[in-house]
């Protein structure tokens, strides 16, 4: 099968031999080197910044950029776009794309071999022969935090006994509010085939209300709304409307505000002066699309309108997933390295491809790319200009330029460890989370270093 190797940032930690000798930096006990409790800190990196609160980039620029987008990379799709009718050979070239059979042997949560047998049902699940000539295109929106997967199936497979993380059928996950084009349904109908503006993939069909095209398009367009500027954050419990009760609203999602209500009535049960009444989408017992309001504690972290594009904001929404444990995919309830970034942009309103080798070449992005061509004198150079935010890629991994410390640069990732020389030895230092690292010493292999493997620098400017 085709392994996401873009959404996984799985940084290879391989046995060290003779490599490059980093520059020296103060290795604390964690074995995280170059890294104190001040590092840890926000407000270091802002006392560091240049112009910290100018804006890079407005709301304007940053609408366009993101229209762009939409219509020069072929990784995203443009719902607003599709047509009418959708062609069979359309929904099948979607699913084929993702769902093929593995040729690797996997292992399940116990570390023991999945059956061949196992693996090869998964393709009747698919019903390809069920799939029409043609279809009217069918619209829904995403009711809650939702995982996306290579197959119909909860099964969780790995590449490694012992690895219980990395869920090789498990590709991202979709927020409430999430539009999306429902083309096709599994064998035993239980899961939904969707294209949503950054996937195509499987989904529970429990997680989508299905509504016209207007009312689910319509949906992203509504204003006022709020925009989430936390890491997650959480609506208030509610006993009379389970469906929007504690539901899970991560970093950039936008929700607008219900209209109509009078103020002094209670929503839910509850008054709802002391919060922002949200209108949310919930999936009736038919599977169409209603909408419910919903409470968002005013003391939570959320914003009237996405945050300013600006360095500061940059540094302290990066911070705000800090510890946060890697989860591929948008696993656990948390994001991988590439999630971790685009979450994070997202909240000033840049729309970014979901997986690493998609946001490295993206004809909607400025990128600067380098191959094997490119001299050590000409990687060095690029990582001497880097600026905040900027965001640097290697195979499998995005990092975001944080700032630097004595000319070194430093980057925040989300990432599973890393690898450096120390006394002419190698060390290496699992982390398994949202980490805050220098980027020179990190060492991709025995024999070079994350920057002599750099396939290419972003920079949303």
């Amino acid at each position: 099968m085709r392994y996401p190797l873009a959404a996984a940032c799985l940084v290879l930690l391989l046995p060290m031999g003779a490599a490059l000798q980093a520059r020296e930096m103060a290795v604390p006990p964690s074995g995280v080197i170059g890294v104190g409790a001040e590092q840890l800190d926000p407000a270091f990196w802002l006392r560091q910044a240049p112009s910290p609160d100018a804006v890079v980039l407005d709301a304007a620029a940053i609408a366009a950029r993101n229209a762009k987008l939409l219509q020069v990379d072929p990784s995203m799709h443009d719902l607003q776009a599709l047509p009418a009718t959708l062609e069979r050979a359309q929904v099948l070239k979607w699913i084929q794309d993702l769902s093929k059979r593995p040729t690797h042997e996997l292992y399940d949560e116990a570390g023991r071999s999945v059956p061949a047998a196992t693996l090869d049902a998964l393709l009747p699940s698919l019903a390809l022969d069920q799939v029409p000539a043609t279809q009217k295109t069918r619209y829904g929106l995403v009711v809650k935090r939702a995982a996306l997967r290579s197959f119909p199936t909860s099964l969780r497979v790995f590449s490694h006994k012992g690895d219980t993380d990395i869920d090789r059928f498990q590709e991202t996950a979709e927020f409430p509010g999430t539009p999306v084009a429902i083309v096709h349904a599994s064998q035993d109908g239980r899961w939904l085939f969707v294209v949503s503006p950054r996937y195509a993939a499987w989904v529970e069909r429990d997680a989508i209300a299905e509504g016209s095209r207007e009312q689910v398009l319509g949906y992203a367009d509504k204003a006022p709304y709020r925009v989430v500027t936390g890491a997650t954050e959480r609506t208030v419990y509610t006993r009379e409307q389970p469906g929007v009760s504690q539901l899970q609203l991560d970093m950039g999602t936008r929700v607008p505000l219900a209209q109509g209500l009078a103020a002094d009535q209670p929503v839910n049960g509850q008054h709802a002066y002391s919060s922002w009444t949200l209108e949310l989408p919930v999936r009736q017992a038919d599977g169409s699309l209603a909408f419910s309001p919903a409470l968002l504690q005013k003391n939570t972290d959320s914003a009237a309108d996405y945050l300013p594009l600006t360095h500061a904001n940059l540094i302290r929404q990066a911070f705000k997933f800090l510890g946060e444990r890697y989860g591929w995919g948008h696993a656990y309830d948390a994001r991988d390295c590439s999630g971790f970034v685009s979450d994070v942009y997202r909240s000033m309103g840049v729309q970014m491809p979901r997986n690493t080798s998609a946001q490295a070449v993206s004809p909607g992005l400025e990128h600067t790319l380098f191959t094997d061509k490119d001299s050590r004198a000409v990687r060095e150079k690029a990582v001497d200009e880097l600026q905040i935010g900027d965001l640097i890629y290697i195979p499998g991994h995005v990092m975001m330029m944080l700032g630097r410390i004595d000319g070194e640069p430093y980057v925040i990732h989300d990432t599973n460890g890393l690898s450096y020389r120390q006394d002419g030895a190698m060390r290496r230092v699992r982390l398994n989370e949202v980490s805050v690292t220098p980027l020179r010493p990190l060492m991709f292999n025995d024999t070079q270093r994350y920057i002599d493997r750099m396939t290419s620098i972003v920079r949303i400017r």
